[in-house]
């Protein structure tokens, strides 16, 4: 385990410089795995110089030669997943096994944006003229800034800075302050793939400084944010104020709608996976079960039995820090005044930041518990009679981001998928999950500008040129107008 002080990565050396340092916290243990450097605006200017250097040479390298390097770099954070999987459990709180799954998550996204580099194809297109051609073709954006955030510290990055990479951007990435091992390796890992120097560049520190003098310097062109609606709405706006693109994915209130006609046994499953995978620190976790009357009964015994049956912390890790845990547990008051506690609502043990999972019933859906995003074990289930109840409530939130029906009637499933307000949504499978291929983000207070993964990735990173060529020699005599 590293006790190791972790500076800032900017044009191809790490400095500690003379900073000032905060401790890298075991949250499973409270004990202290290290430092990190605090920076400020002098270390992001830094940073977006080393990334304007860069970016001449990186843009005018092939995009298939680009690609050959993220093929290298998925190489070797396969040699490497054991190693970065041990550093995301120590830091943010997964359980082994879902760190691996997230590290092989994030080498899926590699190995699939690295195939973009063959595949940047505009089009030709005819032109009203004789004798011209016409085509579109994409081009980088410039200096990208990517913030991400702590719970999914090595897959977000990752999935932002490929595309980023692909298109011929450089990119300062501002990781989560409590995550920074993980975002170490990566550099280390794409280094040692053979990115060059500046093109990647890595500070941490507070968003009031670092992240301010990104989203406001003139040589960054576009901010890609992962976090809370609160931040990422203001920097939406400072962003567009200061003429750059932003792209911005923010919270979620998933429900899993249960039908009386669902296999309930793995609707429970499905939900239970959901709610309290990665301790439900995650934007797509199942934070509301919509059930209809018929089968509530059914349901919620086979909910709570499961519930009852996850043994922390060998099934689910800690809360990411003190102050994720205190926002999870003034949830757990909220929803004991609001609604009925099922099971768990308490904390567990005394060392480390462990909450036991949660099931509230009883719900009603204008209730806080039922409305506002905990980020942490906490189930809501609400009772609905009937299925245009059911799509009422689950439309009913500010967030759109994933969604589940349980049922057997097609026909009410293609309701559901016509109507759902949410950006993904699953059919007889939990809300969480994704893939490397298909594009991820939400709809209303979830997000804001292009999609992220998949082929979607691209649209966010690169800007459209259209060109025209007229080979007439000088000899033209059709009106342009």
């Amino acid at each position: 385990m590293t006790h190791e002080t972790i500076g800032n990565f900017i044009n191809g050396e790490w400095s500690k410089g003379s900073l000032k340092t905060v401790k890298n916290i075991n949250p499973a243990t409270g004990e202290s795995l290290g430092e990190v450097v605090l920076s400020g605006k002098a270390e992001a200017d830094a940073a977006v110089a080393a990334a304007r250097a860069a970016l001449p040479a990186w843009k005018r390298t092939p995009a298939p030669r680009r690609g050959e390097i993220l093929q290298r770099a998925a190489v070797e954070m396969t040699r490497r997943k054991e190693e970065l999987a041990r550093a995301l459990t120590a830091e943010e709180g997964k359980l082994y096994t879902e760190s691996l799954g997230e590290v092989q998550k994030a080498i899926n996204n590699i190995e699939f944006q690295s195939g973009e580099g063959r595949r940047l194809n505009g089009e030709t297109v005819p032109s009203e003229l004789p004798s011209t051609m016409c085509w579109t073709q994409r081009e980088a954006l410039g200096v990208v800034a990517l913030v991400t955030p702590w719970n999914f510290p090595v897959a977000i990055p990752v999935w932002k800075l490929c595309p980023a990479l692909i298109c011929g951007n450089t990119v300062v990435l501002k990781p989560a302050s409590i995550t920074p091992w993980c975002a170490k390796i990566i550099a280390e890992i794409f280094t040692a793939a053979g990115l060059p120097k500046g093109v990647l560049n890595v500070v941490f520190g507070p968003g009031s400084s670092v992240g301010q003098t990104l989203v406001t310097h003139p040589d960054v062109a576009a901010i890609s944010f992962t976090g809370s609606n609160e931040v990422g709405l203001k920097l939406y706006a400072d962003g567009a104020a200061h003429h750059k693109k932003v792209q911005c994915e923010m919270g979620g209130k998933n429900p899993v709608i249960v039908l009386e006609d669902a296999d309930l046994e793995l609707a429970a499953t499905a939900t239970v996976q959901g709610a309290f995978g990665s301790t439900g620190q995650r934007c797509t976790a199942t934070s509301r079960a919509i059930v209809c009357s018929p089968v509530l009964a059914e349901f919620t015994k086979l909910v709570v039995e499961k519930t009852r049956q996850l043994r922390v912390p060998e099934h689910m890790g800690p809360c990411v820090d003190d102050g994720q845990f205190r926002t999870v547990m003034s949830y757990l008051e909220i929803g004991k005044r609001e609604a009925k506690l099922a099971v768990g609502g308490e904390q567990v043990g005394d060392k480390g930041f462990y909450v036991a999972p949660t099931v509230f019933t009883g719900c009603k859906a204008e209730m806080r518990i039922a409305q506002e995003e905990v980020f942490g074990p906490v189930l809501a289930v609400i009772e609905v009679k009937d299925f245009e109840e059911a799509m009422k409530v689950a439309n009913g939130v500010k967030f759109g981001l994933t969604s589940s029906i349980f049922s057997r009637d097609v026909n009410r499933v293609f309701q559901y998928l016509e109507h759902i307000e949410t950006g993904i949504t699953h059919v007889n499978s939990p809300t969480v999950g994704g893939e490397a291929q298909l594009p991820f983000g939400g709809m209303k207070a979830t997000g804001v500008g292009a999609r992220e993964m998949g082929r979607t990735a691209i649209e966010f990173y690169s800007e459209w040129k259209t060109v025209y060529v007229d080979y007439t020699g000088g000899k033209r005599t059709t009106n342009i107008y």
